[in-house]
């Protein structure tokens, strides 16, 4: 596990403080992420970007060196995945200015990915005993992966799927769909960046994930529609990243881990692990959104996307265990492990994830309440 040291609490103001300045720093970087010939800019001056690399160089230090639970580690963990996620987004395309890529290749957001990236990702794998799962033979990888994906097929149930079944109220709904509409309605994409390549079963099998969750080329029958319609149905903003702000930090390192696993393929077992439990875990926690949604007594478009889901992910996973995973030990006997980190990985940030937004939901309804 990672080592967490022993730091002073701060008072309210500091912290408030704080996350004002990340915010300022944040739209600063903003700024540089837009700006024409941006390399060459800051190598003629290099000042443009040194508030930016300084609030970067801090929020690395609180984050992963000094502990979780602060709000001021908050603030950190919040303000280093923003920028982690807005250079990464470049990545896919958003059907918008063309403009907005013009340092889709930059030198110095390479940089400042990279650096995030170094620390970030250290800071995840001190959570695993690597060196214990690079001493898995194969066929106590298919042990591992077999147990690991029946139990999650119908784990019990955590104390936040408890509150949002039985006691959310339709403002905490809302905000299950705000915060789920970041991802829900791109859904498959970054699933994309990895199915290039030699033909073969595995990447057939993928490409056929892939063709469900994209309503096998028919818009009304993608995914990210049903989701769509949910939000419709109470007159949200159905724009990708409309509610972007309301994100939390373990939802955003979500999917910049799953950027990261497609954009090298040097972790593509490792992906395809972390695919494999998101496709068999999806069920229940869609079960859970999906009793909220029916104990508040909506409309069957206000909880489409679930059922959907429910249905298709469970094929989807046991595709994902038997037609993906399994034959990919076979294939890589000596980097099998990878898979059952990538399995675990994926558990541990969707669990972290799966916390913050029960969190959120309980604030929404308290808000509503006042």
């Amino acid at each position: 596990m990672v080592a967490i040291t022993d730091f002073q609490p701060t008072n309210t103001a500091t912290s408030q403080e704080t996350a004002t300045s990340y915010n300022e720093s944040e739209q600063q970087f903003i700024k540089l992420l837009e700006m024409e010939d941006l390399d060459n800019k800051l190598a003629a001056q290099p000042e443009l970007a040194s508030d930016v690399e300084s609030a970067i160089a801090t929020a690395i230090e609180a984050a992963y060196k000094v502990g979780s639970g602060d709000e001021l580690v908050e603030a950190a963990h919040l303000f280093l995945q923003r920028v982690l996620y807005r250079i990464n987004r470049l990545k896919l395309f958003w059907y918008d200015d063309l403009r907005h890529y013009t340092n889709e290749r930059s030198i110095w957001l390479q940089k400042v990915r990279n650096q995030i990236e170094s620390a970030w990702q250290q800071w995840e794998l001190a959570h695993f005993d690597v060196e214990a799962l690079q001493k898995l033979s194969p066929a106590d990888v298919k042990q591992a992966l077999s147990e690991r994906g029946a139990a999650d097929l119908d784990p019990p149930l955590s104390e936040g799927s408890r509150y949002l079944r039985e006691q959310t109220t339709e403002a905490g709904y809302r905000r299950i769909l705000a915060i789920g509409s970041f991802d829900g309605l791109v859904e498959g994409s970054r699933l994309s960046r990895i199915l290039g390549g030699t033909a073969n079963a595995v990447q057939c099998t993928l490409v056929k994930v892939l063709l469900e969750e994209y309503g096998n080329g028919r818009l009304s029958r993608k995914h990210s529609t049903f989701f769509a319609q949910m939000l419709d149905e109470f007159g949200m903003n159905t724009e990708p990243e409309g509610y972007f702000d309301l994100v939390p930090w373990e939802v955003l390192a979500c999917a910049n881990h799953n950027f990261l696993v497609t954009e090298r393929k040097i972790y593509f077992l490792r992906y395809c692990g972390g695919l494999t439990y998101f496709e068999v875990a999806g069920p229940a926690a869609y079960k859970t959104y999906l009793a909220a949604a029916q104990r508040l007594k909506l409309s069957d478009a206000a909880m489409g996307y679930w059922e959907l889901h429910i249905r298709e992910d469970e094929r989807h996973g046991q595709w994902m265990l038997d037609d993906v995973a399994m034959p990919l030990v076979d294939k890589y006997p000596n980097d099998a492990w990878e898979i059952v980190l990538g399995y675990d990985q994926e558990k541990l940030m969707g669990d972290r994830a799966g916390v913050a937004i029960a969190r959120s939901a309980r604030e929404a309804d308290r808000e509503a309440n006042q």
